[in-house]
């Protein structure tokens, strides 16, 4: 089985009868985050993320499930499905992946789905340190990577090179 990303705060949904995407709202808990260095941005999304509020415009843009002319979209998610069930989080939920959906109230099927799981990569000293010198070398080779190990000396208290 292929490795899954874990849904954070932020992530991209969109409804196979709506038009617009929207974002994923993380609102059940605040003690669980994932790829957030300073753990407080990206919270990881659970299946206890239902209800009307679970999107940040709480829209897909016209809902061609119900009719014609299409009306606006209001979510309700009533449940996800595909979801992680071995780790339950504090909230009670299970995590929501990548290739998990959600089922709207309106179309009673998981019609909801991922299309970006919102983490980011946010690199930092320690990535740099252990990375591979040759692999960044060749990557970007108008830099000396043996240099930017060495700690740089120091001027009234600032690090040279580093801001």
């Amino acid at each position: 089985m292929a490795e899954k990303h874990i849904v954070v705060q932020g992530a991209v949904c969109k409804c196979q009868f709506g038009q617009t995407p929207d974002n994923l709202k993380v609102l059940t808990h605040q003690k669980e985050y994932a790829n957030d260095k300073s753990a407080s941005k990206k919270l990881i999304a659970t299946t206890k993320e239902i209800g009307v509020a679970t999107f940040e415009k709480n829209t897909f843009g016209s809902c061609s499930k119900m009719g014609s002319p299409p009306p606006p979209c209001k979510v309700m998610v009533t449940e996800w499905q595909n979801f992680y069930d071995k780790v339950q989080l504090s909230n009670g939920g299970y995590i929501i992946l990548e290739d998990s959906k959600a089922v709207c109230a309106v179309a009673g099927t998981p019609c909801i789905e991922i299309i970006d799981h919102g983490q980011r990569a946010e690199a930092s000293q320690q990535n740099f340190k252990n990375a591979d010198q040759d692999v960044q070398q060749q990557i970007n080779p108008l830099v000396d990577s043996n240099k930017m190990c060495k700690k740089q000396p120091t001027h009234e208290g600032i690090e040279h090179g580093v801001i």
